[in-house]
């Protein structure tokens, strides 16, 4: 029996059988090391490359929160975008809505120009346009290339990259536009890292833009605060002045009221009106100096003449004089410092202009209480008081000129009555001279003698009354008034007018003997009264009653009372209970407020007084006239 082999069977397989490894050469083997190491290399470099993006993206990201300053800003982003992409120049476009332009800032070097460009055009405009990111290795071959910029300047472009700036609202703010990559060409991935930038630099802008408009707005509100307190405190100042002038009575009372005002404003020492002499020329004229200090209301009057001090000079030139070193000026009068009580060192003098535009007098402020000197701002609220304290003296000068001329209307039309009045002391002194003549007793004769000396007593006491009232010495002129004939020249005045506003006038007289009172006065209460009581029956008309009667005081006194009704709407509520007062008005067109303020005045000058009633039946309102004992 034949042995199996143990060999195995030859195999069938078309696979080879296995070979070990060829060894490499040494050539192979150094090939392969180099190819490792340009590798590594690479990725070194693009490793370095990405580190320095990331780190330009920080420092761009952090940089761009350091300034708010648009500028600045700009500037800054430039800066890092050429450090980042590696650009040989960066332009940061700004687009113009209003304009339809880029406006752009361009860095070369140390140095940052500005250009404009039209939506659309060139390869930044059409970014603008587009909204899309471009990528431009060849311009020259591109349509959208202008070469113009580089033909001016000898700047060769070799590649261009631009990517939109875009908000947070995804609107494009602007366009980021590089040029020539120091190391070759722009690509995908610079494309990425200029787009992320954008969007930094769009958000920051924005910010940045925001937070100059926020800032602008801020100083316009701060500038209209300021305005507007100026506002207020100008109009506070004309409310002080009108209430002062309106108080005044007379030239003293006015320009104590106004340079009161005056020094509280403007915080000055002490304060002057110069007035000229109705007569007084500007070459030669004579002036009166109205000097008042701080914190001390009275008045230190003093002539001077119109051309001299600063006041002078105001008046002579119709401009304002303006100086912080007084002594220094050429008006300067050494005289002023010892009217002021101190040194004079600094002065405004604003010119009052009078009817016929030439200048009547001048305000002036002298030494500023705290700072060096007087401002800008007090020149100006001067003049402010200056242009109403003009129009008030006018009026009031007015007002004097026009109640001299009713006073001596007054005296000639009374003058009259006066020597009717003389007749009955005259004829009485007639009658006892007669008796005295008649009589043969010495004690008879003494006696008549005496009765017929009170007769000139009444008549010395109307003769002073005369006299004083044209000195001015007395704001009223009381004389004899004959009611029924007063109240019948009344009626003649009224009826006609109330009659046309449907009004009816009753006149009832209790008393129609005498009374003592001044006429014209009076009147002028009444003519107010009636007018009150027309305006407030308005367009439905109503009955005014006017009644006269006597009453007895508790001191045994009579007085006169005159009661005035109308059977109008009644006194409003909100200002009954300051009727009286000055500038109360119940909001009538026209109306000023002064009316029942005046008639209470006058009143009271002749030592009596007004009231007033109210209902819904109307208004009624009483005056009461004091009424002295005559002796005969």
């Amino acid at each position: 029996m034949a042995l199996k082999s143990t060999r195995p069977p030859a195999s069938t397989s078309s696979e080879p059988d296995f070979a070990p490894p060829r060894r490499q050469s040494s050539r192979e083997l150094d090939l392969r090391v180099v190819q490792l190491e340009h590798k590594l290399a690479q990725l070194e470099e693009e490793l370095a490359r990405e580190r320095r993006i990331g780190v330009a993206l920080r420092e761009v990201g952090l940089a761009l929160g350091t300034t708010l300053d648009l500028d600045q800003l700009l500037e800054l982003i430039l800066q890092k975008i050429n450090d980042a992409i590696e650009a040989d120049r960066a332009t940061l476009y700004l687009l113009d809505d209003r304009k339809g332009e880029l406006v752009s800032r361009i860095v070369q070097g140390d140095e940052v120009r500005a250009i404009r460009l039209k939506v659309g055009q060139g390869i930044a405009g059409h970014v603008a346009q587009t909204s899309k990111a471009l990528l431009v290795n060849d311009p020259y071959e591109d349509p959208r290339f202008n070469p113009e910029w580089d033909m001016t300047s000898g700047y060769r472009t070799r590649s261009i990259l631009a990517v939109p700036m875009k908000n947070h609202l995804g609107r494009t703010i602007g366009v980021i536009q590089v040029l020539n990559k120091k190391s070759g060409q722009f690509s995908d991935h610079d494309a990425v890292v200029l787009a992320a930038l954008a969007t930094q630099a769009a958000i920051s802008i924005d910010n940045s833009r925001l937070f100059l408009s926020v800032t602008q707005k801020n100083t316009e509100l701060l500038e209209i605060k300021e305005q507007l307190e100026h506002r207020v405190r100008d109009l506070k100042l004309l409310f002080d002045l009108e209430s002062a002038m309106g108080r005044a009575t007379s030239l003293d009372e006015l320009f104590t009221g106004v340079l009161s005002e005056a020094l509280r404003t403007s915080e000055a020492l002490a304060g002057a009106f110069a007035l000229k002499e109705p007569s007084s020329t500007q070459e030669t004229g004579v002036a009166h100096l109205y000097v008042m200090k701080s914190g001390d209301p009275k008045l230190i009057r003093t002539p001077v003449r119109a051309d001299d001090g600063f006041t002078g000079a105001a008046m002579a030139e119709g401009e304002v004089v303006f100086t912080n070193d007084a002594q220094g000026h050429p008006s300067y009068d050494p005289a002023l410092d010892e009217i002021l009580g101190q040194a004079c060192r600094a002065c405004i003098a604003v010119p009052l202009e009078g009817e016929d535009g030439e200048a009547m007098g001048a305000i002036a402020l002298y030494n500023k209480t705290r700072g060096p000197g007087f401002s800008e701002e007090d020149r100006a609220l001067l003049l402010l008081i200056a242009a109403n304290a003009s129009t008030a003296i006018q009026l009031q000068l007015s007002r004097e000129a026009r109640e001299r001329e009713e006073r001596l209307t007054t005296i000639g039309r009374l003058l009259s009555g006066v020597i009717h009045d003389l007749k009955t002391p005259l004829t009485v002194i007639s009658g006892y001279v007669q008796l005295m003549q008649q009589a043969d007793k010495r004690e008879v004769r003494e006696e008549y003698a005496d009765l017929a000396l009170k007769q000139f007593d009444h008549i010395g006491a109307m003769q002073r009354d005369v006299l004083e009232f044209a000195r001015g010495e007395k704001n009223v002129l009381v004389r004899k008034v004959y009611l029924a004939k007063f109240f019948g020249d009344v009626r003649e005045q009224l009826q006609l007018q109330l009659a046309r506003l449907g009004v009816e006038l009753v006149i009832e007289l209790a008393d129609k003997g005498t009374a003592r009172f001044d006429e014209g006065k009076i009147l002028r209460v009444i003519h107010n009264l009636a007018r009150n009581a027309a305006e407030a029956m308005a367009d439905k008309g109503g009955k005014f009653t006017i009644k006269t009667s006597r009453t007895k005081e508790r001191d045994g006194e009579e007085s006169l009372v005159i009661t005035f009704m109308d059977n109008g709407p009644g006194i409003p509520k909100e200002i009954e209970h300051r009727l009286f007062q000055s500038f109360v008005t119940s909001g009538k067109k026209g109306g000023t407020g002064l009316g029942l303020a005046i008639t209470k005045r006058i009143a009271e000058e002749h030592g009596g007084s007004i009231s007033a009633h109210s209902s819904s039946r109307g208004a009624t309102f009483k005056l009461k006239l004091p009424q002295p004992h005559v002796e005969a």
